[in-house]
């Protein structure tokens, strides 16, 4: 086992490994513990006692953060020359057609959200295999294929977030950054887990909401009271 640096056991001894935090007291409790130099991400993970193996059971969705996530999202905007001034101006990080897809070819992915037109997909469909593994794939559910791209852009730029479980069941994302303050965690925090709750598929049994765990970059993990959540 690895040892842990002065700075690890100080932040492992602030968290109460068999205790359940409010999200107000979690919130604020993710700043104390984070140590790193650089501006950490707030990391959300929630467990759902559904099975994402059955269709009607997978939870999928897309909810825009009250105070953004803090990270400078890079948009690649696929669109044909009429639509690319009113990407440009809404703020797309990168716009074009034939030229970017070229680019992707060749490797390269250095964005972090892929938005495209419905007329496209015949050509941006064919770099699934670069696209899809990295979950940079457009998708009509998540908003990222539209005709209004302008629209889009502004709110992936404004802290939109697509999310959904995976395999094991879970939903992890990031939730803003640790110099945010701890009442705009809380806020974001919050927002997602009502988002989450309000997708709970008819089919799922039993506890829908299993457990919910907030932490920085390397920071212990902190549970939080799902009886807090303000639903």
């Amino acid at each position: 086992m690895a040892k842990l640096s002065k700075k690890q056991k100080v932040a492992n001894d602030k968290v109460d490994a068999e205790k359940l935090y409010s999200i107000q007291e979690a919130s604020k409790l993710i700043k104390e513990v984070n140590y790193t130099k650089f501006d950490a991400s707030v990391d959300i993970a929630v467990r759902l006692g559904v099975d994402p193996r059955k269709a009607n059971q997978m939870v999928r969705g897309i909810v825009t953060l009250p105070n953004g996530t803090g990270k400078d999202t890079k948009v690649l905007v696929l669109c044909t020359p009429d639509k690319e001034a009113e990407a440009k101006e809404a703020g797309a990080d990168f716009v074009g057609m034939d030229d970017q897809i070229e680019k992707i070819n060749k490797g390269w992915t250095d964005f972090d959200v892929v938005i495209t037109m419905p007329s496209a997909m015949a050509k941006v469909g064919k770099l699934g295999r670069v696209l899809g593994p990295r979950g940079l794939m457009p998708n009509p559910k998540s908003g990222t294929v539209t005709m209004e791209v302008g629209k889009a852009v502004k709110e992936v730029k404004a802290g939109k977030i697509d999310f959904k479980v995976d395999k094991f069941g879970i939903i992890h994302t990031s939730v803003g950054k640790v110099s945010f303050e701890a009442e705009k965690i809380e806020e974001n925090v919050e927002e997602f887990l009502n988002t989450i709750n309000k997708l709970k598929p008819t089919a799922a049994k039993g506890t829908y909401m299993i457990s919910v765990y907030i932490s920085s970059t390397m920071s212990p993990g902190i549970k939080i009271d799902t009886k807090s959540i303000k639903l």
